[in-house]
């Protein structure tokens, strides 16, 4: 049975750990092991991650038989009425089998309860999740690169899905 719940601060180190076996996976073939392992550590640390969640980030959990086997994390952004989704990953066993679409609906469903009108997200430029998200009805706006420290960039797609707007 697939359940998405809501994270607490308890589970830091949970997410850590997703984030430490997806990671290698999804980006191995794209980032040096260098630009990885700083990125974990930029985005993934404990005390990243616990600012995180303090400062309005709402991660959920997916989890298969009380096995946890995936993340996403989102919150308002301005303009009012967007929301960015910052993170959604699931473990490389796990892909194909409708879970990073159960996340990505259950962000949705969340943020049309926040009267929000647009979701925006950013992908890395040479990711195959981008063909996802467009499946999902994300569009490309634009390129971005954004400098994240020591040298790096992130070189990513900004993309947004337009939501219905009640009483549209």
């Amino acid at each position: 049975m697939t359940t998405i719940r809501d994270a607490i601060i308890e589970d830091i180190r949970l997410i850590r750990q997703l984030a430490q076996d997806i990671w290698p996976a999804t980006y191995g073939d794209l980032l040096s092991p260098d630009q990885l392992s700083y990125m974990l550590d930029l985005f993934y640390s404990p005390e990243a991650l616990d600012t995180q969640m303090r400062e309005g980030h709402r991660f959920l959990i997916l989890e298969e038989d009380g096995a946890p086997q995936g993340f996403a994390d989102f919150g308002e952004i301005d303009p009012p009425g967007t929301v960015k989704l910052h993170k959604l990953y699931v473990l490389p066993s796990g892909q194909g089998r409708g879970w990073g679409r159960a996340l990505l609906e259950r962000v949705i469903e969340l943020s049309s309860a926040l009267e929000a009108h647009a979701i925006l997200l950013q992908v890395k430029r040479d990711n195959k999740a981008k063909h996802f998200y467009e499946r999902m009805g994300f569009r490309v706006l634009r390129e971005i690169d954004v400098e994240i420290g020591a040298g790096y960039f992130m070189r990513d797609y900004l993309m947004q899905l337009d939501l219905p707007v009640e009483g549209n």
